[in-house]
């Protein structure tokens, strides 16, 4: 698609929280989070003619890398909640975008992604094909306090459960999509920690693709605050979430 007429390098969407969407608490599932401000991502990048359509004329695609989610309070069924997205900075294969959410004028969650260029034919990183001149960027203008890491691993692990990658894990892309990782993970863990709304941090590490049948460990470091969760297959290290909890 051609670049909209209503694009610009700042942009916003409302969306109504629905029950679907929510833990048995009403608050917001940290899973669900990440998809809206994905989804948000994706409407931004759409309106800027690099949308995952565009792209796929030259078998490319944008694939989450790194992520990092600052959450002060998460919003509740019926909520209406803003989710405001800019680029940070963006060259050849690679981008990192900017994510807040805002209920009312009160800002509840920030978030800065890493994004990668991926060939969908040969699964590997590739320079972007389309042209984005036309994006302003804002280098200077952070949604989180800290930036994403690449999480330390060189910690003691216990084994939680395996898991079999299932046909409805996959996305458009063909790889188990990126919050089904932390939907594995999330589910490994004490649900009070969840439900009583104790993540007020958490990194995510994409390192490996999965794929269907491909069968996986989780694990958990025996440290609590933070914690830290892995999937691995065949010893190899897919994904990597660090937790930080209030105390």
């Amino acid at each position: 698609m051609p670049i909209s007429p209503n694009f610009t390098s700042e942009f916003s969407k409302e969306w109504e929280i629905n029950f679907v969407q929510c833990y048995p608490n009403g608050q917001l599932k940290h899973t669900e989070l990440c998809n809206l401000l994905q989804l948000t991502a994706g409407f931004h990048a759409e309106l800027g003619g690099l949308s995952f359509s565009d792209m796929q004329e030259f078998h490319q695609a944008w694939v989450l890398s790194r992520m990092r989610v600052e959450v002060t309070d998460l919003p509740k069924w019926r909520d209406i909640v803003t989710v405001k997205t800019w680029i940070v900075e963006m060259q050849d294969s690679r981008s990192v975008r900017a994510l807040e959410l805002y209920v009312g004028d009160k800002k509840i969650v920030g978030a800065l992604t890493f994004w990668v260029v991926l060939n969908t034919e040969l699964r590997k990183p590739q320079a972007l094909a389309l042209p984005f001149e036309h994006f302003t960027f804002f280098p200077e203008k952070l949604p989180t306090t800290q930036t994403f890491e690449k999480i330390n691993l060189n910690v003691d692990f216990q084994f939680l459960k395996s898991k079999l990658i299932l046909l409805s894990d996959l996305d458009i892309v063909n790889h188990a999509n990126n919050v089904k990782y932390l939907e594995w993970c999330l589910d490994c863990l004490n649900p009070k920690l969840i439900l009583k709304n104790k993540i007020q941090g958490f990194d995510m590490n994409f390192l490996r693709e999965l794929h269907l049948n491909d069968e996986v460990e989780i694990a958990a470091s025996k440290e609590e605050n933070p914690e830290l969760v892995s999937v691995t297959k065949n010893g190899k290290t897919s994904f990597a979430l660090k937790l930080e909890y209030s105390t």
